[in-house]
């Protein structure tokens, strides 16, 4: 892979050409190899960027020059344009939006959602190595969008069809059924299970199949190709189960986002270290899945009860 580099020299007076400056090279992505030294990806866009700020130093006293590099020395430059963080602000402002959107908040959730959206089209813009944190914020956007066109438009209005979209069900005939999902549970179908008994059926039964094919045709599929409860679009099959059962509370919605990152990757919720190593180490010390699934719901149930004192502080 060939990178650009921009190597300047800003003019000793002039603070509107040392901010013109700083903010091109903001609005392109750059990365800061070191003091005066900015590098791209090796592509035409990213060429013309470094040239119309070399351009413009030299026009008011200063000095640049575009240089063309190889990628033999730089293994550790896409780490540089990492946006994680960015992602991360973006869906923790989207998140509060969601769970306090009602009636009576729709309208200035739609104001804001236009600038949602012109931040995320900023993101995707310089996210020069895009992965699931660009599909984490891409689906949030639009699960927001869709929940503030559903508060606005009259009930006989009908809605646009999406493409993820998750059919509503209710909890009650969801009850007195089996459960069925992969043995040898991780965190997606464990969280799955807990959420079953927690909040749908507390006496459900649940089975572990050694193959989905042997998913009995009375049981209730989850977590695996061609169940009642899989991953929709970008949502893990925790996430698809909130969805589909109204369950989008903000502390579930936490744990939703700590499962999609462990199950996929995507933004990292900063418990997601401790969580998993907690649940790998469970996972390896008990055989019996309907023991390991007593123990994994017992941490999510207390990263539930402090999500939920949080929320409440």
């Amino acid at each position: 892979m060939t990178w650009w580099l921009l190597v300047l020299s800003l003019p000793s007076e002039g603070t509107a050409a040392r901010m013109r400056a700083w903010r091109a090279l903001k609005a392109a992505g750059a990365a800061v190899l070191r003091d005066g030294v900015y590098l791209l990806p090796g592509r035409d866009a990213c060429r013309a960027a470094f040239a119309a700020v070399a351009d413009d130093l030299h026009a008011s006293g200063g000095t640049a020059c575009v240089l063309q590099a190889d990628g033999e020395d730089a293994a550790g430059f896409p780490a540089l344009f990492d946006r994680t963080a960015d992602y991360r602000a973006l869906l923790d402002e989207l998140a509060g939006c969601r769970a306090a959107l009602t009636a009576a908040t729709a309208d200035d959730a739609q104001r804001r959602l236009r600038k949602w959206s012109r931040t995320l089209a900023e993101l995707e813009a310089i996210d020069f190595f895009p992965g699931e944190p660009l599909r984490q914020a891409q689906a949030a956007v639009q699960d927001v969008e869709a929940a503030v066109r559903r508060l606005l438009s009259p009930e006989d209005e009908p809605h646009a069809a999406q493409a993820a979209a998750v059919p509503l069900r209710a909890i009650a005939e969801y009850r007195g059924r089996r459960w069925a999902t992969r043995r040898r549970p991780w965190v997606d179908r464990l969280a799955c299970a807990w959420l079953i008994r927690r909040f749908i059926d507390a006496d459900a039964e649940i089975l572990w199949l050694a193959k989905p094919s042997d998913c009995p045709r009375d049981a209730l599929g989850f977590d695996f190709d061609g169940a009642t409860f899989s991953h929709v679009g970008a949502r893990v099959s925790f996430e698809t189960m909130l969805a589909s059962f109204s369950l989008e509370r903000p502390s579930l919605l936490r744990v939703g986002a700590l499962v999609h990152y462990l199950d996929v990757g995507g933004v990292q919720p900063p418990e997601a270290h401790g969580v998993e190593r907690v649940l790998a180490g469970l996972r390896e010390a008990i055989a019996d899945d309907d023991q390991l699934l007593q123990q994994a719901g017992a941490v999510f149930e207390a990263l539930f009860v402090m999500f939920e004192k949080e929320g409440s502080a």
